[in-house]
């Protein structure tokens, strides 16, 4: 599967010379020129003739034949027919697909982009199971995985959020295969946040401090984030304010995204404070002037309001801590994300007998519509 990965064999395929492509193959692979030879069914004397270029294959069928057995697209041989056609294609429709799922996911409609995702990653794996692990569509399928993972993190509940965290481990594989520092660092972010939800918080913590340091600078914010996040989950209260001004200053100096925004680092502030014993800290941020969501994802709507019921808990004002579970579960429905709910039952636990019962008859509603591939 990774035998066009390595950059010699990259820099081989980008030669488009079958001499010099069928030369790097046997290297790698330690395969004599009879043994290559005997699996195509060619004389090992003809293999030979085109490896130091006393033959040129020009012909269609042959190059194909070439190509299927070195596991590559024929394009890489100049084979520009209409398969070749087809394979740009699968490429094209793939990227758009994980950009339009990606923007499903943030408008709130996890569901959709799993929907969506499924069919893409089945086709790629199916080619790379078929022995055509071209570089291309092993990053597709890496980007793929990843987004697949992300989106089951919002539409799966908490026993089995395990299933989002293996497909980002699966796209992280990728990465660090690939040598691509912009999908590794992606992959990184996203299964550390994965591992956080599932109870590996100092897994994800490593993870998610290797992305923001690898982060470009458009995704460091992401990174930042959540990094803050896990360190306020571990009650790592010196890991947690050692992040949290670089995302205020990021969140200051950057312009607002769905996932990156005043109104996120504001929850994330106040999650961490609460979580690393600092309740009065955090009461006294959420009495200051609202903010109000702009542009965040709904998903971040849900979050903030369970967390600003537990600030209201740690305060004991119970029927603020009401209102905002309230809130929470209708904007968790709407989007469904079950998670959230989940976390307003446990919010709510002991104190709020109503607010435990509305989320578990919501919860309960939403697990007849969840994914039943995971």
């Amino acid at each position: 599967m990774w035998l066009w990965t390595a950059p010699a064999a990259r820099a081989a395929i980008a030669t488009r010379n079958l001499a010099v492509i069928l030369r790097t193959y046997r290297a790698a692979t330690g395969q004599s020129q009879r043994a290559l030879a005997e699996a195509l069914g060619y004389d090992p004397t003809y293999v030979s003739m085109i490896e130091t270029g006393r033959r040129d294959i020009t012909d269609v069928g042959t190059l194909r034949r070439f190509a299927r057995h070195l596991g590559l697209p024929p394009h890489s041989l100049g084979v520009t027919d209409a398969e070749a056609a087809d394979f740009a294609a699968m490429l094209q429709f793939g990227e758009s697909t994980i950009r339009l799922a990606g923007l499903a996911r943030e408008s709130g409609h996890a569901a959709s982009a799993v929907n969506e995702l499924w069919p893409l990653i089945a086709r790629l794996e199916a080619r790379t199971a078929d022995g055509d692990a071209d570089r291309d569509v092993l990053l597709l399928l890496g980007r793929a995985r990843a987004m697949l993972g992300v989106a089951l993190g919002d539409v799966l509940p908490e026993e089995r959020l395990n299933s989002a965290a293996q497909w980002t481990g699966r796209a992280l594989r990728i990465a660090e295969r690939l040598d691509d520092p912009e999908l590794l660092s992606h992959t990184l972010r996203v299964h550390g946040n994965e591992l956080r939800k599932v109870g590996r918080k100092a897994a994800a913590a490593l993870r998610l401090q290797h992305a923001a340091y690898l982060a470009p600078d458009g995704e460091r914010g992401a990174a930042l984030i959540q990094l803050a996040r896990v360190a306020g989950d571990l009650g790592d209260r010196e890991l947690f304010d050692s992040v949290l001004p670089d995302l205020l200053r990021f969140v200051d100096e950057a312009p607002p995204t769905l996932m990156v925004n005043p109104f996120a680092a504001r929850e994330v502030h106040l999650r961490g404070l609460v979580s690393t014993g600092r309740a009065a800290l955090a009461a006294q941020l959420l009495q200051r002037p609202s903010i109000g969501p702009g542009i965040a994802a709904p998903t971040w709507r849900a979050i903030e309001r369970v967390t600003a019921a537990e600030v209201f808990r740690a305060q004991r004002d119970t029927d603020g801590a009401e209102a905002a579970l309230r809130e929470a579960i209708t904007t968790a429905v709407t989007y469904r994300l079950p998670h959230q709910i989940q976390r307003a039952i446990r919010a709510a636990k002991d104190t709020l007998p109503t607010i435990t019962e509305l989320g578990e008859t919501a919860l309960a509603d939403l697990r007849l519509s969840f994914p039943a591939k995971t």
